[in-house]
Formats: C-alpha cells, sequence, structure tokens
C-alpha cells in the first residue's frame, strides 16, 4: 500500500453542509477500497489564483490515505462525474528519506569538527608558545 494525497476543489455555489456532505461521501470512497483515511484537510472558501469555469473562488480539501492503486482511480473517476468539483489532483508520496537532508546534515557536522579540531590544534599551540616564552623568562 502507498501513501497518496489527494486534493480537490468544491465549487463555492453550494452551501458549506452540501460541501461537508461530498468531502464525506468522497471520503467513504477511500474506505469502501480498503483504504486507510490518515488526515482530512479542510481549507475552506479560498481564492484562486486564476477562475476556473467563471469562479473566482473555490472550496479546498485535500485527503491523506493509504491504499492500494484502485482508491485514486475510484476517486478520479468520480470527481469527473461531478459538475460540482472545479479541479482535482492526486499525488503519490515518497516514503524514503531524503537523501538530500542527510548529506547536508553530514556536511554540517564534518565542518564543525573541522572547527573544533582547529580549535584544539590553535588552543595546543598557544599553551605551547606560552610554555616556550616562559622557558625564555626563566633562562633571562
Amino acid at each position: 500500500m502507498r501513501l497518496y494525497e489527494t486534493g480537490f476543489l468544491v465549487s463555492p455555489n453550494l452551501t458549506e453542509e452540501e460541501a461537508d456532505a461530498i468531502v464525506q461521501q468522497m471520503a467513504e470512497v477511500v474506505s469502501q477500497k480498503a483504504g486507510k483515511m490518515s488526515r482530512i484537510e479542510k481549507w475552506g472558501k479560498r481564492r484562486m489564483a486564476y477562475p476556473i469555469k467563471r469562479q473566482g473562488e473555490a472550496y479546498y480539501v485535500f485527503f491523506h490515505y493509504e491504499s492500494g492503486p484502485d482508491a485514486p482511480l475510484e476517486l478520479a473517476r468520480r470527481f469527473r462525474q461531478m459538475d460540482t468539483i472545479l479541479r482535482h489532483l492526486t499525488l503519490v508520496k515518497e516514503t524514503q528519506q531524503n537523501v538530500r537532508k542527510k548529506k547536508k546534515a553530514g556536511g554540517r557536522n564534518r565542518a564543525k569538527d573541522i572547527a573544533a579540531e582547529e580549535a584544539t590544534a590553535a588552543a595546543a599551540a598557544a599553551a605551547a608558545g606560552a610554555g616556550a616564552e616562559t622557558k625564555k623568562l626563566e633562562e633571562a
């Protein structure tokens, strides 16, 4: 099973109750297809970047779920059948850890280690230099 995120825009002509009913209906599709819903984000009515079907606003909704490949396909099929859904997009979330972040963190730690070694070496050199100056003073 894979992790998915599906975002969709519901027409602003609907009331909040009607929009919530559509969201619940779509959430049931995921459970019917043996999926497990992780989180439902309802952003509410927001202004869109550009008009879609002559609408300037829409209800933004995001589903985060884990399922097989049939749940996102069924959601897309149902979204296409509904006139109240302006747009939809499903993304497959990556479950692997980000390799670049690990390398950057390793680079930072390496830089800290080098700086610490240089500080230790400088402190040792300063202590050795102070010891040499003390010997010169004792000889004089």
